[in-house]
């Protein structure tokens, strides 16, 4: 039955959508990995005995390809690696690789080292030593030397097979300082490289006889280029010096190998990145500078380029590698998966069980026969996975239904491998390989038709979840918050059952019926456990709303008793409306500008004449700063450092804050009860608080240009500079905590300007630290408009009051409400919701989302600069830096959370009433951002929609957290009736 309290609803609401969020990893993208494959190889001699990888960590491929104008040198065009170049243009295949979203680098190194796309959860492991679960070109190797960062070679080490088959030689965690220049991690590898050919050419030592071994792979991953990347930007000296150092250094390195090996022309060269990285200096989305990364292959077994006549313009080239110099060349652009396949045949190695790699035919020269028999092999190694899943799909599925295109008589595998094998036998090498490439291309498509078996099913569960959760709790907030009590004490005690209809067993016993065929029908299928919690909520849901009939009845015959239909209706319309153009504004931030244009004209004028004239100065402030915060959506969320924005944004912050101060007397208010003397002493205490806050944001405004300025003045960011904004953040955020929320015990009252102040002020000074740009003066301007949207608020509610008669004051108001109410098996407080409280309530959403999307796209991280973090860590920290961006992203939110914690309180709202129906609605969007998950098209497509549905799915939560954080940071206020004066307003504690 539905919860006949608040926080039963709210506990469920909380579960239902936490385990609905994980609805899309199981619908969308869930993981393709599967066991109990047979492993290939080319049974053919190898063309190399060995590999050399190099993996420049953060590098896009425009930066290397494209000549750079050297500023030094009169903006004369430069090579920024002449030796891979002159290798691309003499002896390399080469081309753009490809990735997958997320653009991190453990996904990227799987991605190219195993073959296989981990899933977008992926991000969550990475940085730190998780071993890879499945196979990879180092577990086939016969042995692997890497060197490199120690948050990337240990997962490769750990996860293999053998672990004595991959040895490690990494730097000291610390090294990963982004304050300093990241180049020496790179030299740190290059000379350790050094070092170990000195080891490997002692003759007859364990070391010199792997090293004359075959199938043998050397890893070199350098993670200067992106330190350097996040520190300084992509298009600075550290960044594009440090490309210099890796060619150089990779330069040397080849000739080593040849030197060792005597110039044997058996060993294959592998250059490419993990992942790209936007001229912010951040990665982690599908923009296209993440996804594009370069890849240059050279050696043995490698096609030489080839070179289109003199005019004309090779194939493979399109607008993006235009300005290279590079046209009469062949691009060869692949997905980075298809690396490992290709690593794996130039040294001989099993293809990876799991990759699903396509083998780029045309870098390998090793004759015809070689690449027709490699392209089998390929073939053969995705067949086995989908024979594998095919088979597990038969075997669990009661209705199965095989993948027809595999199953046409010439494409069945039996008789297309027959026919290649025959190809092959008969030297048709060109038309084995179409076939192959053929045959590859279906079962990756059989693979995707099983991925997507369970699609339709699982789609329509998991909306009929959603759309049966808001009927479910609409209903209850309709009974606790709207329709009035039932009369006498044995109905108000037995409310809930009044409501249920006489077939409601009936009905229940069908629910039930209907969750226990699903049951059977998972558990025959051998279904995940989270698909039993996907079918029980849509069965819940719908069978309570069944029975709650006479519920629905009331509801609608209260509806059609109304005189304003038409109004009511208009409401409900233009409340899903705004919530559809929400759902836009999440791909086009220029709606919250127009939204914020039409507030500041419209609203005003659907106000009455008499309040106008009382209220012209507030309504023209709101006007103002309506049009002051819409710039900032217009603006891009991709900006550079501005330390002059930073300044002002801090300046108008503590100007504001100083002006409050001095103000403070009106609304600073002195315990009740207390001699005057010590009365004075508490005034002038709470005083001192403001001025102490306003006094930490000019010092966050000013150590936070200066820190900025030590930073890109490439030296180490001094240990008291460090200290001085991590003590800045603390005391800033636990003034607001310690002195005067509900965390304090012994806080007393305060006025609710006051708190709201104090508030802000006191987070003011962690978000200027943090700032890099504009920000800090989005935060002056969205705290005034909070501020007046509170204040027109209360005086429109208080003119509402007074027309009705409702009472002459707040005081009188409040006095004559009992303390609780039993209503509808509910406890309340304070009045019923009304239809004007649908504007509050879409008000409070439209400001949430302002908050999401104010200064940047928080569906995505990389959105928002991380350089602000390096104030207070410099040392790479992947989770702590998140943390630090995290809080500053939330800061707004505090903002807003407290300011509706007051407005609620003030319209004399049930507790939780505005955010229950707020939260109920909301699902309306997450509908929307399910059906737009995708799978397919662009990363950044996919990984945006991906963060769209979980920031709407997660909202229920997140409003339950701000409701909290509203109590907690507002504590017990004092709030006026804002019909008198401030000094003589008559005041009612409010907890």
């Amino acid at each position: 039955m539905i919860p006949a309290s608040r926080n039963g609803l709210l506990l469920l609401g909380v579960v239902f959508h936490v385990i609905y969020l994980v609805s899309i990893f199981d619908i969308y993208f869930r993981s393709p990995l599967v066991h109990g494959m047979t492993p290939h190889r080319v049974n053919l001699k190898a063309p190399a005995k060995r590999l050399v990888l190099f993996v420049a960590d953060g590098l896009r491929a425009d930066k290397i390809y494209m000549p750079h104008n050297n500023q030094t040198s009169g903006n004369a065009k430069e090579e920024l690696a002449p030796f891979l170049l002159d290798k691309l243009r003499t002896e390399a295949s080469w081309g753009v690789s490809h990735t997958r979203m997320p653009t991190e680098s453990r996904p990227g190194h799987v991605a190219a080292i195993a073959g296989f796309y981990e899933d977008v959860s992926a991000v969550t492991k990475g940085w730190k030593m998780n071993p890879v679960e499945f196979d990879s070109v180092f577990n086939q190797s016969r042995h692997t030397w890497s060197f490199g960062s120690p948050d990337i070679l240990p997962m490769f080490a750990h996860g293999a097979s053998d672990k004595a088959r991959v040895d490690t030689y990494m730097y000291p965690h610390e090294f990963e300082d982004f304050s300093g220049n990241g180049d020496r991690l790179d030299t740190w590898v290059f000379k350790r490289a050094d070092r170990f050919f000195e080891s490997a050419a002692v003759v007859g030592s364990e070391l010199y006889s792997a090293m004359h071994s075959d199938q043998i792979v050397f890893f070199f991953h350098l993670l200067g280029i992106d330190s350097n990347g996040h520190g300084f930007k992509p298009y600075s000296e550290e960044y594009l010096n440090n490309i210099r150092l890796v060619d150089r250094g990779i330069e040397r390195l080849v000739a080593q190998f040849e030197a060792y090996y005597g110039g044997d022309a058996q060993t294959a060269y592998v250059f490419t990145a993990d992942h790209g990285m936007t001229d912010r200096g951040a990665h982690g989305d599908g923009h296209p500078d993440n996804t594009r990364t370069p890849l240059i292959v050279w050696g043995a077994g490698v096609s030489k380029p080839a070179e289109a006549p003199l005019g004309h313009i090779a194939s493979g080239h399109d607008a993006f590698s235009s300005g290279w110099g590079l046209d009469r060349l062949e691009r060869k652009d692949v997905n980075q998966a298809d690396i490992a396949p290709l690593m794996a045949a130039l040294v001989g190695l099993n293809f990876p069980l799991n990759s699903v790699g396509t083998l780029p035919l045309g870098y390998i020269d090793a004759g015809a026969e070689f690449r027709a028999n490699a392209a089998l092999v390929n073939a053969l190694q995705i067949l086995e996975q989908y024979r594998v899943k095919h088979d597990q799909k038969m075997t669990t599925e009661m209705f199965f239904q095989p993948y027809a295109p595999m199953h046409v008589l010439d494409n069945m595998p039996e008789h297309a491998l027959a026919r290649i094998r025959h190809l092959i036998g008969s030297h048709r090498y060109k038309d084995a390989e179409t076939e192959c490439l053929q045959l590859i291309a279906r079962c990756l498509e059989g693979l995707r038709y099983f991925q997507r078996y369970d699609w339709l099913l699982l789609r329509s569960i998991v909306s009929m979840g959603y759309l049966g959760w808001i009927a479910y709790s609409l209903l209850f907030i309709f009974r606790s918050y709207v329709l009035p009590a039932p009369s006498g004490p044995r109905q108000q005690l037995h409310a809930v059952d009044s409501y249920r209809s006489k077939s409601a067993r009936a009905v229940g016993v069908l629910g039930l019926l209907v969750f226990v065929l699903f049951a059977a029908m998972f558990y025959r299928q051998h279904s995940p456990a989270m698909y039993y919690a996907y079918a029980a909520f849509p069965v819940y849901f719908w069978t309570e709303t069944l029975q709650q009939a006479p519920l629905v009845q009331q509801i609608a015959a209260s509806y059609l008793r109304t005189s304003i239909r038409w109004r009511v209706l208009a409401f409900v319309l233009g409340y899903i409306a705004v919530l559809e153009a929400l759902v836009y504004a999440f791909f086009d931030r220029r709606v919250y500008t127009a939204a914020f244009m039409l507030l500041a004209v419209f609203w005003p004028l659907t106000v009455s004449a008499k309040f106008r004239r009382k209220h012209s100065g507030l309504l023209l402030l709101w006007a103002v700063f309506c049009v002051l915060t819409s710039v900032f959506t217009l603006l891009p969320v991709e900006r550079n450092d501005h330390l002059g924005l930073v300044i002002a944004g801090g300046l108008l912050i503590a100007a504001s804050g100083l002006y409050a101060w001095h103000r403070s007397r009106a609304f600073v208010l002195a315990p009740p009860g207390m001699s005057a003397k010590h009365a004075h002493s508490a005034v002038a205490f709470d005083r001192l608080v403001i001025l102490v806050e306003v006094l930490l944001v000019g010092a966050a405004t000013i150590l936070g240009p200066v820190t900025s300025k030590v930073t890109q003045e490439r030296g180490h960011l001094p240990r008291h500079y460090q200290l001085a904004c991590w003590a800045i953040l603390v005391v800033s955020t636990l003034l607001p905590l310690l002195h005067g929320s509900s965390l304090n015990n012994g806080a007393r009252d305060q006025h609710y300007l006051y708190r709201l102040v104090t508030i802000y002020t006191a987070f003011a000074a962690p978000f200027v630290l943090l700032t890099v740009s504009y920000e800090s003066i989005f935060y002056f301007a969205y705290s005034v408009v909070l501020l007046l949207w509170l204040t027109i608020e209360r005086a429109l509610y208080q003119e509402r009051a007074e027309d009705r008669l409702f009472a002459p004051t707040e005081q009188t108001r409040l006095s004559r409400l009992p303390s609780t109410q039993q209503r509808s098996g509910a406890v309340s407080l304070g009045r019923t919701l009304e239809l004007s409280d649908l504007r509050t309530g879409i008000m409070f959403l439209f400001f949430v989302n302002v908050a999401f999307f104010g200064t940047g796209n928080v569906a995505s991280l990389a959105s928002f600069s991380i350089d602000s973090v390096y104030r207070l860590i410099t040392v790479f920290d992947p989770f702590m830096m998140s943390a630090l961006l995290l809080f500053k992203i939330f800061i707004p939110f505090f903002l807003v959370s407290a300011v509706f914690g007051v407005l609620s309180r003030s319209l004399e709202l049930p507790p939780f009433s505005l955010f229950l129906f707020v939260l109920s609605t909301t699902d309306v969007m997450t509908v929307n951002f399910f059906f737009l998950v995708r799978d397919d098209g662009s990363w950044l497509d996919i990984g945006m929609s991906i963060s769209h549905f979980c920031i709407s799915g997660l909202f229920v939560l997140f409003t339950i957290v701000l409701f909290v954080l509203s109590h907690a940071l507002v504590g017990r206020v004092l709030i006026p009736d804002s019909s008198t004066p401030v000094a003589t307003k008559p005041l009612q504690k409010q907890r």
